[in-house]
């Protein structure tokens, strides 16, 4: 490619010591760099005289597609220098559903008013991918402990807190529990994840640490949004995220059971593979989720705390 640069330059000055001058090279580097390419090519492309040059037939064929392959390359190395600089192309996310949809598609929404340049491509599955493998830009990731040092860099976002909840009209037949060991005497939903044990629930309250084992969970459902549907037609007690169980628990269709209980919580995280030059998107996109998404997760954990408590 420096060989070329130098013969349309040539071509251009149609002096060798001009040339030099413009490209900063020694004048014999220029000759030598001429003689190799004619000897790659295995043609002549200048006709030299101790007062002139002029192209051949083939240096001036050759000079016309070299000029066409430089501007293409020049306009390739703008775009991809302008890559880190302005915020354009397709994005790929991933993130979990029930995070996806409360937090991660209004952020999609506000980010692309800010950069409308900018397509998204959004996945919600509850398996996490390989990102790099999987081709994502950026994921989304919930996790009960801190994510390991690897060859992903991440940025906390905040907490999910997840709450039990039932429907009034359950309630109303099965009783109240008032007390974590009340539950054993009840129909426990369990939302099927890999973050919590598939067969108990781990309260922390006023007593510290107490567990509620249930070996053989009626229900058990992989979203969050399906689980809710279940709890509000009265199939039992569950443990829904905030951002799901906050507009049932507002409409009365769930109730907030053992409100002085929490349950673990998982920490969100947004993640992109190491770079050293990241893309101006991947960048803006970041930014954009650590400045929104803590706003909306502590929002909803204060909402959470208004929300409609135990009868």
């Amino acid at each position: 490619m420096d060989k070329m640069r130098i013969f349309v330059r040539i071509a251009q000055e149609g002096s060798f010591t001009r040339t030099a001058l413009r490209l900063d090279i020694q004048t014999a580097n220029a000759s030598r760099a001429i003689s190799q390419l004619e000897s790659q090519l295995r043609t002549r492309l200048l006709h030299r005289s101790t007062r002139r040059l002029a192209l051949t037939e083939a240096g001036q064929r050759y000079l016309e597609r070299c000029e066409q392959i430089l501007a293409y390359v020049d306009e390739a190395e703008a775009d991809a220098a302008n890559a880190h600089v302005a915020p354009s192309g397709r994005l790929r996310v991933h993130a979990s559903p029930s995070f996806g949809q409360a937090y991660v598609v209004p952020a999609l929404v506000r980010y692309r008013e800010r950069y409308p340049a900018v397509s998204i491509e959004l996945t919600l599955s509850q398996h996490a991918p390989d990102i790099v493998e999987a081709g994502y830009d950026v994921m989304l990731q919930l996790s009960t402990t801190e994510l390991p040092d690897s060859r992903l860099v991440s940025h906390r976002l905040g907490e999910v807190h997840n709450v039990l909840c039932a429907a009034p009209a359950y309630l109303n037949t099965r009783g109240v529990p008032r007390m974590v060991k009340d539950l054993e005497a009840h129909s426990c939903l369990q939302f099927a994840t890999t973050f919590f044990p598939r067969d108990r629930w781990h309260l922390h309250g006023p007593n510290g640490r107490e567990t509620v084992a249930f070996p053989k969970a009626p229900v058990e459902i992989n979203l969050p949004d399906a689980l809710s549907v279940a709890l509000r037609e009265g199939v039992g007690i569950g443990a829904l995220p905030m951002s799901t169980a906050l507009a049932m628990l507002d409409s009365g269709a769930l109730v907030r059971l053992l409100p002085e209980y929490r349950l673990p919580r998982l920490t969100a995280y947004a993640v992109h593979a190491s770079r050293k030059y990241l893309d101006a998107k991947i960048k803006t996109f970041m930014d954009y989720l650590r400045e929104a998404v803590p706003k909306a997760l502590a929002a909803d954990a204060e909402a959470l705390s208004r929300a409609a408590k135990q009868p």
